[in-house]
């Protein structure tokens, strides 16, 4: 039996807000398998983002379990997080948060470099080269040429293409992405959806994205809507 590369059960968070409890999430339970590609949709403020914070062990829930390849969170401390994140799992951020005072081959280079990664030369395996894997990325996101733009000098799109390069740098086992088509056109934003759809079948990478919007929700595997922090539908989407 193949184990799932992500489990929920009873997944709940809440704040404190005004000194009243806010629930934001309300027992979510799910199964991702490896490889499996899940679109979490639902309207603004209807738990989302937090979903997915949790999912990647960003925030810790109120109540309930998350297990990431096979690893509850809830038992791992911040920095065993932290380095379970850096093996396993990539982020796409909706505001890419790319640093401003590094080209764009440079943030592709970041997780490696955080890892430990150093190479040796010519001589160096391509995943040992932060150099070289920045590279292979950036060409295989379309940015051959632009290595050394700063974010500033890109557009939209390509700086969505260089966070995306940046969270698989480290061959990760699963990927979140925040509505990685939010601040984009229509044009670009599909662009971005095939993009990840083909990272998703060539490496293999089991992706988890929330989104507002039916049409790319539409291009997942698997949908699940949320409304107002609970899951109300969970079933697959149009092929």
């Amino acid at each position: 039996m193949i184990r799932p590369m992500l489990t929920t059960r009873k997944l709940t968070k809440v704040y404190q807000s005004g000194g009243r409890p806010l629930t934001v999430l309300k027992e979510v339970s799910l199964e991702v398998e490896p490889g499996g590609f899940l679109a979490v949709i639902g309207p603004s403020g209807c738990g989302k983002t937090t979903l997915l914070g949790l999912l990647a062990g960003l925030d810790v829930p109120t109540s309930g379990t998350v297990e990431l390849d096979g690893s509850d969170l809830a038992k791992l401390s911040e920095d065993e997080r932290a380095r379970l994140r850096g093996e396993k799992v990539g982020f796409v951020f909706q505001t890419f948060q790319l640093i401003p005072t590094l080209t764009a081959q440079e943030n592709v280079q970041v997780p490696l470099e955080l890892r430990g990664h150093r190479g040796t030369g010519a001589q160096a395996d391509i995943d040992d080269d932060p150099v070289a894997r920045a590279r292979e990325l950036l060409a295989r996101v379309g940015l051959e040429g632009r290595e050394h733009h700063y974010p500033a000098q890109l557009s939209g799109g390509e700086q969505q293409r260089v966070a995306i390069a940046r969270a698989f740098a480290n061959r990760p086992r699963i990927l979140f992405a925040d509505e990685p088509t939010g601040n984009l056109d229509l044009t670009t934003g599909a662009r971005i959806v095939a993009l990840l759809e083909e990272l998703n079948r060539e490496s293999g990478t089991t992706l988890v994205l929330v989104t507002h919007d039916p049409a790319l929700a539409s291009r997942a595997r698997r949908t699940i809507h949320l409304l107002d922090g609970a899951v109300v539908q969970d079933g697959g989407a149009a092929a």
